[in-house]
């Protein structure tokens, strides 16, 4: 009886080994070393010459992913957000929106963006949103890709019940996001933070004699990865100046004219030339990103400035723009990271 038995609980360990064996595993690492990415695109379709008595609208919005991505090139943490930046322009060509105005991304709106009453599904855009960042994690780009859609619609039932929004700003930002991941430092247990910083900074209300009246939607956009004592690990820093122009009391520029951010214009940016240490603006922006792994974002708050710019010596040698924005950026980036 013994050995009967002795020879069943064999099997039974040789079974359990086999299907083990057999059982295939995603898990990531805790300590292991993956990519930040971050990448941006825009929309700009809703936006409407004046009509019927009515003001002109310049709409423009920036969709934003934030990523971590492991060495199979399978997302382990991503976050979605978008600025949604609004103009108001008469049939005179005038600009009625302040160049003084901060925009609120949709997510920092929350419910006030007002998509919940209208959406068969009860869920505001933030949750949806949300929901296609969760259902992202443990896919690859060629995944994110070939999404099904219909009508621009998700038809995956994994999606359908969550997301309800025309997804392909989603997968377009996660796709750009995907492919300019690079290793930066972060760890696969870090928290990843995602912050756009909106302003209508440089709008030029009316015509002058140097150019016709002017919106321009200023966005900051910082994504940044925490280990568990609050220090950076990764960070990301660009920004984007989207500018249309109003004239005999319209939209002057294409609205489907590609938007490039400052990172992505590189040395067409134009800064080089006028630095006093002859860096351009992606240059700046990558060193100060640099100089904050291994900080806080109470640490980064606490830089020394110099009238906006940096008055530590070290950093003033590689980073000589006003950086103001990047710390905003970087301590609203550590508040909502998950």
């Amino acid at each position: 009886m013994k050995r009967v038995l002795t020879l069943m609980l064999a099997a039974l360990l040789v079974f359990g080994l086999t299907a083990c064996a057999g059982t295939p595993t995603t898990t990531v690492q805790p300590e292991a070393t993956v990519k930040t990415g971050f990448g941006v695109v825009f929309s700009n379709s809703n936006s409407k010459d004046p009509a019927d008595g009515e003001d002109g609208t310049i709409d423009t919005q920036a969709y934003a992913a934030a990523v971590m991505v492991d060495k199979d090139g399978k997302i382990v943490k991503c976050v979605i957000d978008a600025m949604q930046s609004k103009f108001t322009f008469t049939a005179e060509s005038e600009i009625k929106t302040d160049a003084g105005t901060v925009f609120k991304t949709k997510t920092q709106l929350g419910d006030a963006y007002g998509m919940k009453g209208t959406s068969g599904i009860t869920k505001e855009w933030y949750e949806q949103a949300a929901a296609f960042a969760a259902y992202a994690v443990g896919k690859t780009a060629a995944q994110i890709e070939g999404i099904a859609v219909a009508d621009g619609i998700a038809t995956d039932p994994d999606l359908t019940s969550s997301v309800t929004v025309h997804i392909a700003p989603f997968q377009n930002s996660v796709l750009k996001a995907l492919a300019n991941a690079k290793d930066l430092g972060a760890k696969a247990t870090d928290k990843l933070g995602l912050a756009i910083e909106g302003t209508a900074a440089q709008t030029v209300q009316k015509a002058t004699d140097d150019g016709p009246a002017t919106a321009v939607a200023y966005n900051y956009y910082a994504a940044v990865t925490f280990d568990a004592a609050g220090k950076i690990t990764s960070c990301i820093i660009d920004a984007s100046q989207a500018k249309f122009a109003v004239e005999n009391g319209k939209i002057a520029t294409a609205l489907d004219a590609e938007i490039k951010t400052k990172n992505e214009l590189g040395d067409a940016y134009g800064m080089k030339n006028a630095s006093t240490i002859k860096k351009e603006w992606y240059e700046q922006a990558a060193a100060f990103a640099a100089y904050a792994v291994g900080k806080t974002a109470a640490d980064i708050k606490g830089i020394a400035l110099s009238e906006g710019k940096p008055a530590d010596a070290d950093l003033a040698s590689s980073v000589t723009v006003h950086v103001t924005s990047f710390i905003n950026i970087i301590d609203m980036a550590a508040a909502t990271a998950k």
